[in-house]
């Protein structure tokens, strides 16, 4: 049994009042709210009063049954999360909506992350959640609470009057522990080292799932190097490549397209940090590394690009000081570093 209400940094996870009513059809009736779950907007204040008759007296977990309960920031209710745990005990499955003025702050990660370790606290071994691959927030919020994703049912959802795709989601004790005790900070030993005998070690980094559409994996980019392209002058891109690495482990890899007649400024063509050890500040460190061996060469200027989008890596490249030049290419924005 979970005790509510459940305290955390900055939320108050709890069961729904009367009160609630309000400020739940509220932020329920917001199309980016309603967009991916299975109600109809508008949600009326009697569907909140409704939902809240039916969880504000119900034990949490109520064995096969959702319950709703409510997060509350500063006083005022803020979102909500449902909870169904099967006959057994053993299995659970979460879901979540936060109202659109108080997203992106991580508030929905921290409430659904209290739910989950109560869950998991209280004898649950699996959590499970259903995600629209379009979802994006919803995809980076399971990968920040250390969830896996197990498959995709094609169709299998109905969405109000359509069927859409079901990622699975789902995150045992085990790697609940595991993810919890990785490490957030920078390894006190970083090397960039040849790939020599350890291609397939570096081939086995992968990023979250909702970056996939962003970053090349290992193996991809073994291939482009193995068989380059030519550069936009004409001339064949020349790849260096690079593990990372990170306390004697693989965290990383980089590769670089070097500045060549026809291409006279080096690219920095692709970045992976593997999704354990994001967030340490690796990416930031390997592109000082990249930057300091431009300079050492005797250039100024450092060339990437990014593909555009929910989940871009835009915001990283731009925090790092790399500029838009205004041109497209094969899609992609390419951006200029001032070394």
């Amino acid at each position: 049994m979970i005790a509510l209400p459940l305290a955390t940094a900055r939320l108050v996870v709890r069961r729904f009042t009367d009160a609630d009513a309000e400020a739940l059809a509220a932020y329920r009736s917001h199309p980016d709210v309603a967009r991916f779950q299975n109600w109809d907007p508008p949600y009326t204040v009697d569907d909140a009063r409704e939902l809240i008759a039916g969880s504000a007296d119900s034990d949490l977990p109520a064995l096969g049954e959702w319950v709703q309960v409510g997060v509350e920031h500063g006083g005022a209710l803020i979102g909500d999360v449902g909870v169904f745990v099967d006959s057994g005990g053993g299995v659970a499955e979460v879901g979540y909506s936060l109202h659109p003025d108080h997203q992106g702050n991580g508030f929905a990660t921290e409430a659904v992350g209290a739910v989950v370790d109560a869950l998991l606290a209280g004898g649950v071994h699996r959590v499970e959640a259903g995600v629209d691959p379009e979802n994006v927030a919803s995809r980076r919020l399971l990968e920040r609470l250390g969830f896996e994703r197990e498959g995709l049912a094609r169709r299998a959802y109905r969405l109000r009057d359509h069927f859409v795709d079901d990622e699975r989601w789902a995150l045992l004790a085990d790697d609940r522990a595991r993810w919890l005790a990785r490490p957030h900070t920078l390894p006190s030993e970083m090397r960039l080292v040849e790939l020599g005998e350890k291609p397939r070690t570096y081939g086995r980094l992968r990023v979250h799932p909702s970056q996939e559409g962003f970053v090349a994996t290992v193996l991809h980019s073994y291939a482009d190097a193995l068989f380059p392209e030519l550069d936009p002058g004409g001339g064949l891109l020349v790849p260096w490549l690079r593990g990372v690495e990170g306390d004697g482990e693989p965290v990383g890899f980089v590769m670089v397209s070097e500045a060549t007649p026809t291409s006279p400024e080096p690219f920095l063509w692709r970045l992976l940090v593997d999704r354990g050890h994001q967030g340490r500040g690796i990416g930031r460190w390997i592109v000082d590394q990249v930057g300091a061996r431009a300079r050492e060469l005797g250039h100024t200027t450092l060339l990437t690009s990014w593909v555009e989008g929910p989940g871009s890596p835009r915001p990283f490249y731009l925090g790092l000081g790399f500029e838009p030049t205004g041109e497209i290419e094969d899609g992609e924005t390419v951006a200029r570093l001032h070394l």
